[in-house]
């Protein structure tokens, strides 16, 4: 084998006679194509940067966040709802062949087909066309998700009880009940706490019992007619427990 020019043997490779350092060229040899990171690119991305940032402030001061009441995990009344990108997901446990006993199938088995069809969706139509129209399978794949996504998650929306939601979440004043007074036992053995919750900060479709500016009389009226989605009738007691009730109810009042 021939010496090529500018070359030498070194065992069974071969390696550049000359040695150049391993700098990369300056970005001044590219004029028009490159600049410099500092400050150029750096203080455009300061800018981005700063303009989101102040953008997002302005959101958070105009619009009051969300917040709910603290957590209460012995509420079961409550009824949960996930942030909106997890809402088709939330609605396809709702179906009785995802829920219940089937519930792995609705979060483990259906989202894990579902996932994995997109995954393989590149190595099923692995053909050089970059239209759309030209990759009938994985533009198949992309479609049906897009299209089941969408309607699990308009389903989720439409079906949910926004006004229940927000009476549940309510921020109410905080009040100390005496779990031990007589009007509370009443309430417990009447199965009034498993709607109103043992705080009394109310439930999905249940109010708040603190502050409800009722008098003895009307919170009678109320339990015996029945109110929105409290039926008639609840109360099993005496008179004189259901009189203890009324004056319990209304006498809890926020400091």
């Amino acid at each position: 084998m021939h010496r090529g020019k500018g070359m030498k043997f070194v065992g069974d490779s071969r390696v550049s006679a000359e040695r150049k350092p391993n700098i990369p060229k300056d970005y001044s040899e590219y004029p028009g194509k490159t600049e410099a990171f500092w400050p150029n690119f750096l203080l455009k991305e300061w800018m981005i940067g700063a303009v989101f940032l102040i953008g997002f402030l302005c959101l958070t001061i105009a619009h009051v966040p969300p917040l709910e009441k603290i957590a209460d995990p012995s509420d079961t009344a409550y009824i949960p709802l996930p942030d909106w990108y997890f809402l088709f997901l939330y609605q396809l446990l709702k179906y009785t062949y995802a829920s219940g006993p089937f519930n792995i199938v609705g979060s483990l088995i259906i989202p894990g087909l579902a996932f994995g069809g997109l995954l393989l969706a590149p190595f099923i139509d692995r053909g050089p066309e970059r239209r759309p129209s030209k990759r009938p399978l994985a533009t198949g794949f992309m479609l049906l998700a897009i299209a089941a996504i969408t309607f699990l998650t308009w389903q989720s929306v439409a079906n949910h009880d926004w006004e229940a939601a927000a009476n549940q979440g309510k921020i109410v004043a905080e009040v100390d009940i005496d779990t031990e007074a007589e009007g509370y036992k009443i309430m417990e053995a009447n199965t009034c706490l498993t709607c109103h919750g043992g705080d009394l900060q109310g439930g999905a479709g249940s109010p708040a019992l603190i502050d409800n500016g009722l008098t003895p009389d009307e919170i009678k009226e109320i339990v015996t007619n029945g109110r929105g989605a409290m039926p008639a009738g609840l109360f099993k007691g005496t008179d004189e427990e259901f009189d203890k009730l009324a004056e319990f109810i209304s006498g809890l009042k926020s400091e």
